[in-house]
């Protein structure tokens, strides 16, 4: 009788820390999964002020988008937790998308070679990121269903493992993507 009772409790003890294991992992892979969206990132900031420079230099009455670029770049360096760089870098991304619609107005800019070269570096990070948000976010989901659900819930409870957020586009992003884009053909 004796030895059920102990072979249960250790039966029980190597279950929790399997599980505990198991958050540890996920947990592991989440911030790998992030340190590949910060290699990204790195370049993408190393980008952005050449690409501000080249515009400096045709769009000399811009230069409040410009500002907001630079500022959202300056913010998204100095952000250190995970949480503060996703949300750092949708600042920065929305005022990258802004910048990309005043181009539009500036033909000769567009033609210049430098700027189309910055151009498609850019549009090459970005879509680097992409693939990377979505491999974080899916290790993301991975650990907060682990988190979340039973029996991991409650080890997670003890051992202070949490719900973390995904790398979304933003409220604001997403409601200048559902708008429609706005067609000038008097510029």
């Amino acid at each position: 009788m004796v030895y059920v009772v102990i072979g249960i409790i250790l039966l029980l003890v190597f279950w929790i820390i399997s599980l505990y294991n198991g958050l540890v992992r996920l947990r592991n892979r989440r911030q790998n999964a992030f340190a590949d969206i910060d290699v990204q990132l790195r370049q993408r900031h190393d980008l952005v002020p050449q690409l501000v420079e080249t515009v400096k230099g045709y769009a000399t009455h811009e230069r409040e988008l410009l500002l907001k670029v630079t500022e959202a770049r300056t913010a998204a360096m100095s952000a250190t937790s995970i949480n503060d760089k996703i949300a750092a870098e949708k600042q920065l991304s929305a005022a990258l998308q802004g910048l990309k619609v005043q181009v539009e107005a500036y033909p000769d800019l567009k033609a210049n070679q430098n700027f189309l070269q910055l151009q498609e570096e850019l549009s090459d990070i970005e879509n680097k990121l992409a693939a990377s948000r979505r491999f974080f976010n899916g290790a993301t989901t991975e650990y907060n269903n682990a988190v979340e659900s039973f029996p991991g819930n409650m080890v997670a409870r003890n051992f202070g493992f949490q719900r973390e957020v995904l790398f979304d586009l933003g409220e604001d992003t997403r409601k200048q993507m559902d708008e429609p884009p706005k067609i000038d053909f008097n510029n």
